[in-house]
């Protein structure tokens, strides 16, 4: 009886035994003990992922180039592409033009000689007949750059006027009243000369009331020099 029992604890245990091998693992294993494949769910046997690295041209960050500045009052020379005229140009006209020298700021250039600029007829005024003398007004508006880009400038306003025409009035007037005066005399002596001057006079005064004051033209390739009015930041 005894022997029975024993026998049938044991088959019990043995019973128990193989039906615990069959139940799954439940071990928690720490996530810094698995390989990075199984972290990142690669299959089995898979050989492990190495750890990313930026390239090294992403870690250097390119330093921008530090801005050069221009300051107000640096001369601009320029010669002009179009021409421009107190008698056909008009306010508001636009015209270009190119530098004849390089503009260097802390012994570097920062514009090149034959950059090319964009201007601006201010005011245009030709001349009058009577009176007026015709006057031209400039400026440079636009740095035009070789990536087809403008950049914004302001100068100073460059204002030409004509030379006055007194002299060449005077000597028209006079070379009138010479010529009547020789006319009246041969017409009638002393006092056909008084009566000569002062008709030859009368037309010279006429000769100059007809002709219009000494225009400003200012053809291609003339020079200018304009100044900043403000700086410039390139």
């Amino acid at each position: 009886m005894k022997r029975s029992l024993q026998l049938v604890v044991i088959a019990a245990l043995l019973t128990g035994i193989a039906a615990c091998s069959k139940e799954p693992s439940t071990i928690n294993v720490d996530a810094k003990t698995q390989p990075a494949n199984a972290l990142a769910g690669a299959p089995a046997g898979a050989p492990a992922a190495l750890p990313a690295t930026a390239p090294a041209d992403a870690v250097d960050k390119v330093t921008p180039a530090p801005r050069v500045t221009i300051p107000a009052g640096t001369k601009l020379p320029v010669a002009l592409i179009d021409s421009v005229s107190s008698d056909k140009s008009n306010t508001g006209d636009s015209f270009t033009a190119s530098l004849t020298a390089p503009i260097v700021v802390n012994g570097k250039t920062v514009l090149a000689k034959g950059t090319k600029v964009r201007g601006r007829v201010v005011q245009a005024q030709e001349s009058g007949r009577v009176k007026g003398r015709a006057s031209l007004a400039l400026k440079l508006t636009e740095i035009l750059r070789a990536n087809g880009k403008s950049l914004n400038i302001s100068t100073k306003q460059y204002t030409a006027v004509a030379e006055p025409t007194k002299k060449r009035d005077a000597a028209i007037i006079g070379g009138g009243a010479g010529v009547g005066a020789a006319i009246g005399a041969i017409a009638g002596g002393g006092k056909g000369a008084a009566i000569g001057a002062a008709v030859g006079g009368g037309s010279g005064t006429g000769a100059v009331l007809a002709t219009k004051g000494k225009e400003i033209r200012f053809a291609p390739e003339h020079v200018l020099l304009f100044t900043l009015a403000g700086p410039i930041e390139m």
